[in-house]
């Protein structure tokens, strides 16, 4: 049945069977269409669009979980292991462009020299990477992987909810992930109780925030992987919805990108640290204040999406948008209007 929607909705009534298709097939050609490039290492973009591919494809397969009859080679297991080979490499990928455009042109010519020796470090890690990259496609395993969903998609099997309408389970596929999203304690770090409400403190100065950092930053890398979770489970379901559920996805992009400069500022400091073994601030203190104010700025942004995720109102107008897809509206509009025209 055909249903006409708003401009924003562009699909039409699916079973949760035909929606679960759909995003297997588009997230598997979209991942191996990347492969022999991948292979060929000429382009880093290459590298990112796979990882982003297989990442979706992993998404779709965990959320349609409950209708899937997948064989075990195409478990989530298996697509997450082949993602995280490609991921260590696309790691190295965002260092080296990071350390080579962002903070080398910035630095004095002392730090500099300190900069390229450790540059020709990554690069020697680099290609310790890619060849487990290439070893990996090149597996039985993951041929297995590619082969066991190809035939999937041939011969598709469900379990026995296939049927349902989409617009029926969105909200029991959305939901669970969201509410995790929300109660996760990261919403809370760097928060005050002051007159039985959360408060976001806003007078931490840098050095206080680095100390937060140190002590409690891996709950904040542990939200960030959440959000991506939860973002790449809501793009599956986008043509469902209008307009303010883009206005969400954005949002928990927003959170993963916030987080995301956070984490990525935190693991070349490490790395750094790790490669001077000495006291960064010392070593390379041109660098090292670089990092902490990249840090810093990326806080101040991600303290104005935790106050606005910390309003219940928010939180609650969220919830009520993915419990009513437009496609549900607009799928009783049809059979009202069908009512009348019967009537008359």
């Amino acid at each position: 049945m055909n249903v006409t929607t708003s401009a924003k909705v562009k699909t039409t009534v699916k079973t949760l069977g035909h929606a679960a298709f759909g995003a297997i097939e588009k997230y598997f050609r979209k991942t191996v269409e990347h492969e022999a490039e991948v292979l060929k290492d000429k382009d880093p973009e290459e590298l990112h669009q796979m990882r982003v591919g297989l990442r979706r494809l992993r998404s779709a397969v965990t959320g349609f979980a409950p209708v899937l009859n997948l064989p075990k080679e195409a478990s989530e297991g298996k697509i997450g292991k082949v993602g995280r080979i490609l991921g260590t490499l696309r790691d190295l990928d965002v260092m080296l462009e990071s350390l080579q455009n962002t903070y080398y042109p910035n630095l004095p010519a002392d730090e500099q020299k300190v900069l390229d020796k450790a540059l020709l470090y990554l690069l020697k890690q680099r290609h310790r990477a890619l060849k487990g990259v290439r070893e990996v496609l090149e597996h039985k395993t993951y041929q297995s992987l590619k082969e066991s969903i190809e035939n999937w998609l041939d011969h598709p099997l469900y379990r026995a909810i296939e049927h349902l309408s989409i617009a029926e389970v969105l909200p029991d596929l959305l939901l669970p992930q969201v509410s995790e999203f929300f109660l996760h304690p990261a919403w809370l770090l760097g928060t005050e109780y002051e007159d039985g409400k959360v408060k976001v403190a806003d007078d931490l100065n840098a050095e206080a925030v680095e100390q937060k950092l140190v002590a409690e930053g891996t709950i904040l890398h542990d939200l960030r992987k959440q959000a991506k979770r939860v973002r790449y489970l809501m793009n599956l379901f986008g043509d469902f919805y209008g307009e303010s559920y883009e206005v969400y996805v954005e949002d928990v992009k927003a959170v993963q990108e916030c987080l995301g400069n956070i984490q990525d500022s935190e693991v070349l400091g490490e790395f750094l640290t790790d490669f001077v073994d000495r006291d960064l601030k010392k070593e390379l203190p041109k660098l090292a204040g670089l990092l902490a104010e990249n840090r810093y700025a990326a806080w101040q942004k991600w303290q104005v999406l935790q106050r606005r995720y910390l309003n219940s109102d928010i939180r609650q107008g969220l919830r009520l948008v993915l419990i009513h897809p437009v496609v549900e509206d607009a799928a009783k509009a049809e059979v009202s209007q069908k009512s009348k025209r019967a009537c008359n």
